[in-house]
């Protein structure tokens, strides 16, 4: 029975990573987005006089840029961490390996002197 790319334990791991990163680039840029927007209405009558519609949609928007710039952030910070996780593990199984080998004790290919 084949298995889904998406069945596995570390597929799950980065699909968490994502969430994690969409859910705290939403909060961040939604609150700066809402700190602009209280700027705006105190300094900008241009601002104060656009419907509560928009201003949701403005600061919406916000939202989800930011939740989408940190997601991909963050799942490019988890699958550089993989490879280098990889790449040490690699490297300590060659290691290994090659310890093992010196550690077999030397065949002799000629005849023992008498």
């Amino acid at each position: 029975m084949p298995r889904s790319a998406l069945d596995n334990e570390e597929a799950k791991q980065a699909q968490m990573e994502a969430v994690r990163g969409a859910g705290s680039g939403a909060l961040k840029w939604g609150a700066l987005s809402a700190f602009l927007g209280g700027v705006g209405y105190a300094t900008s009558p241009i601002y104060r006089s656009l419907t509560i519609q928009f201003k949701v949609y403005i600061q919406m928007s916000s939202m989800i840029l930011g939740g989408m710039i940190e997601a991909d952030a963050r799942m490019r910070r988890y699958e550089q961490n993989i490879r280098m996780q990889r790449m040490k593990a690699r490297e300590q199984a060659m290691w290994r390996d090659l310890v093992d080998d010196e550690e077999l004790p030397s065949k002799r290919t000629s005849a023992p002197k008498d």
